[in-house]
C-alpha cells in the first residue's frame, strides 16, 4: 500500500515540476501511517521524531501536495484548526463532530454515497469525492448540561 501511495505522490511532483525528496517521503508515509485527523502542527511533531531536520514549512508544503493529489483530505472542526486525514485507501466516510468538546465519531452512510453519485449524474459530472459533517453535542456534554440545569 505505501509504495502505492508513494508512487500517486512521485506522479504528482513530477506533474507540478517539483523534485522527489527524503524529506517529503518521510512526510508522507508518517502522514500515511496514522489514521488520526492531524493537524499541521501535530503532523510536524511526528515527522520530527523522526527526521529532526525537517522544518515546519517543509511539512505545511508536503501537506498542501499530498492533498492536491488526493492523498489527503482536510477536516474542519468546530474548533477553526485545519485537520488532515490520509484518503489513500481509505472507504469514504463522514463525521459527526461535537461543537461542545470537539470530538468525533466516523460513519458509513450507502445513502449519502447514493446521494453525490445522483448528484453527479443529474449535472453531468463524474464525481470522485465529497465531504459530509454533520455538528451536534455528543452524549457526554449532553450529560454535563443536564446535570449543570
Amino acid at each position: 500500500m505505501m509504495r502505492e501511495a508513494e508512487d500517486v505522490f512521485h506522479k504528482h511532483l513530477r506533474k507540478v515540476g517539483l523534485k522527489h525528496t527524503e524529506q517529503r517521503d518521510v512526510i508522507l508515509r508518517t502522514f500515511v501511517e496514522t489514521r488520526d485527523h492531524l493537524s499541521t502542527d501535530e503532523l510536524f511533531r511526528l515527522v520530527k521524531k523522526k527526521d529532526a531536520g525537517i522544518g515546519f514549512t517543509t511539512v505545511y508544503r508536503t501537506l498542501k501536495l499530498l492533498t492536491e493529489c488526493g492523498l489527503a483530505s482536510e477536516v474542519a472542526f468546530h474548533d477553526g484548526v485545519a485537520r488532515y486525514e490520509h484518503q489513500f485507501y481509505r472507504r469514504s466516510h463522514h463525521h459527526m463532530v461535537c461543537t461542545n468538546c470537539g470530538s468525533s465519531v466516523e460513519f458509513f452512510s450507502p445513502e449519502i454515497e447514493k446521494v453525490e453519485k445522483d448528484i453527479g449524474k443529474k449535472h453531468h459530472y463524474r464525481t470522485t469525492r465529497h465531504s459530509f459533517q454533520v455538528f451536534g453535542i455528543c452524549e457526554n456534554c449532553s450529560k454535563a448540561e443536564d446535570n449543570g440545569r
